[in-house]
C-alpha cells in the first residue's frame, strides 16, 4: 500500500514513517522533500497512485492569520489532489479539546481543517490526542513572566509522541472512522504539576504559582477543556517513567 505522509519530517511523522517503512511504500512529504502543501507544488506526483494520506503537518507561525491560512489553504489543496488520486483514506492529527477553544485563532483554524475534511468526499479518520509529554518544556517556557512562572491548574492528560505515532500507524491500516478518535495518556493532572514535574526532572526547580486564567495558546481553560470525552485508547507510558530517562530530557 502506497501512504503519503505530509510532514513526514516532524515529530510525528517522522516516527510514523519509521513504524510503515518496512511494510509499505512510504512517500515522506513537506517542504524539504519537494512536496508543499500550500502551494501545491509536488502533491500531484507525490500522490499519484496513493491509498491513504497522513496529514500531520503544523503551521510554521501560529499568528492568527498566519495559521488561518497554512490549515485553510494546505487542507484545500490537499483534499483537491487526493480526489484526483482517489485516494481511499484520510487521516488528520488534531487535538483533544479543538471544539471547546474558538477562543484560540490557533483551535479556530484545527476547526476549519476539520470541517474541510468533513464535508469532502474522501473517506477519513480525524486523531484527537492530549498533549504530547515532548510539550512541557514549551509550556514552560511559555508561562514565564517578569515576576515569575504562571501556570493553569486546568487538567491535562498527557501522551508520549510515540503513542501517538503507533495509534495513527494503526489507524492507517484500518477502514476510515467518518468521524473523530480521541487518544490520551495513563493519567490525569493538574497542568502546574505536569510542569513541576519536568522542571524537576530537568534540575530546573521554580516556584509555580497557579493562574487559573493562564491562556493556553490565547484560550482560558475550563478545569476539563483538554480532557478526552470518551478516549478511544490511554496510553500505559506514564510521565514520570518518560521524563526520567535522560534521552528524554531535552
Amino acid at each position: 500500500m502506497k501512504i503519503v505522509i505530509i510532514g513526514g519530517t516532524g515529530l510525528i511523522g517522522s516516527q510514523l514513517t519509521n513504524l510503515l517503512k518496512d511494510k509499505h511504500e512510504v512517500i515522506v512529504a513537506s517542504p524539504n522533500t519537494g512536496v508543499n502543501t500550500l502551494t501545491g507544488e509536488g502533491l500531484d506526483n507525490a500522490l499519484e497512485n496513493a491509498e491513504v494520506v497522513v496529514d500531520v503537518s503544523n503551521s510554521p507561525s501560529f499568528a492568527d492569520d498566519d495559521v488561518m491560512n497554512f490549515f485553510r489553504t494546505s487542507t484545500t489543496n490537499l483534499l483537491k489532489a487526493e480526489q484526483k488520486a482517489n485516494v481511499k483514506h484520510h487521516i488528520a492529527l488534531s487535538v483533544v479539546g479543538t471544539q471547546k477553544l474558538s477562543a484560540s485563532g490557533y483551535f479556530r483554524a484545527k476547526q476549519v481543517q476539520e470541517e474541510l475534511i468533513g464535508k469532502s468526499s474522501i473517506p477519513y479518520s480525524i486523531v484527537h490526542a492530549t498533549q504530547f509529554f515532548e510539550f512541557a518544556g514549551g509550556v514552560a517556557a511559555s508561562s514565564v513572566k517578569d515576576t515569575g512562572m504562571f501556570v493553569t491548574d486546568a487538567l491535562v492528560q498527557p501522551i508520549a509522541s510515540s503513542e501517538v505515532a503507533a495509534f495513527l500507524a494503526k489507524t492507517v491500516e484500518e477502514q476510515p472512522k467518518l468521524g473523530i478518535a480521541e487518544i490520551a495518556g495513563p493519567e490525569k493532572m493538574p497542568m502546574n504539576n505536569w510542569i513541576g514535574n519536568y522542571l524537576s526532572a530537568m534540575n530546573r526547580p521554580s516556584e509555580i504559582a497557579i493562574e487559573k486564567d493562564a491562556p493556553y495558546f490565547g484560550a482560558v481553560l475550563e478545569t476539563d477543556t483538554l480532557l478526552p470525552e470518551k478516549a478511544v485508547f490511554e496510553s500505559n507510558i506514564r510521565y514520570e517513567d518518560w521524563i526520567a530517562d535522560p534521552k528524554n530530557q531535552r
